[in-house]
């Protein structure tokens, strides 16, 4: 579980004192209600590496750009590669197989930029409830999966399970050996919904629940 400004606790339970006169020594144990912290968004990947090689390439092409130039300028002829650039530019038609190639590559590596400055990221971190303004909390997608896996344990009847928790759906898949599978499935419905709940997640995901028995061997 991760959290804004470097926390990794919820506030705690603070104490205030009620509105009306009190006794001495008395006071009332006041919690914020759930989600009265503000909005919770979801959390923006800083994506270090793409930011890195994108700043990579423009010094790279700026820093032989100027430097071609600043030769130029100085009465030195121009870089080769300029000269062959320039004719080919001049000579080869728009509908040359090697243009649409460039111009594809080129769009695809804007598209995929643009993706990236667009969307937060960090699809494995779900957003929690906001129980105070200063705290922002995260709870891996793993953690959560393993967290109702435990619960769905505990129901009688259940042998396996297996769940995947995505951003909005959370897909209960489990076995079982003995007992009603209406019976087992209506008691890790029940499970799983307050699994869910107690995970304090700002969003409720749905939630698909199977039950199967275990193929028989021979």
């Amino acid at each position: 579980m991760s959290e804004a400004d470097d926390r990794t606790q919820r506030l705690p339970v603070t104490e205030k004192a009620p509105a009306g006169p009190s006794r001495p020594g008395s006071a009332t144990v006041y919690a914020p209600e759930p989600g009265s912290g503000g909005r919770a968004g979801r959390f923006w990947s800083r994506r270090r590496t793409p930011s890195a090689l994108l700043a990579l390439v423009v010094i790279a092409v700026a820093g032989v750009l100027l430097y071609d130039v600043s030769a130029v300028r100085a009465g030195r002829p121009a870089m080769h590669w300029r000269h062959v650039v320039a004719d080919d530019l001049a000579t080869r038609p728009l509908d040359s197989v090697w243009i649409k190639v460039f111009a594809g590559v080129v769009m695809a590596i804007g598209l995929w930029l643009l993706i990236l400055a667009l969307t937060p990221g960090l699809r494995s971190l779900l957003s929690m409830r906001r129980d105070s303004p200063q705290v922002k909390a995260g709870l891996e997608r793993d953690a959560a999966a393993l967290v109702l896996r435990d619960r769905a344990m505990e129901v009688a009847g259940v042998q396996s399970a297996q769940i995947k928790v995505k951003r909005a759906k959370v897909k209960v898949r489990a076995r079982s050996h003995f007992r009603e599978l209406d019976d087992v499935r209506d008691d890790l419905d029940s499970a799983m919904a307050a699994g869910i709940d107690g995970l304090g997640l700002a969003s409720r995901p749905r939630l698909s629940v199977r039950v199967h028995r275990p193929a028989r061997k021979g």
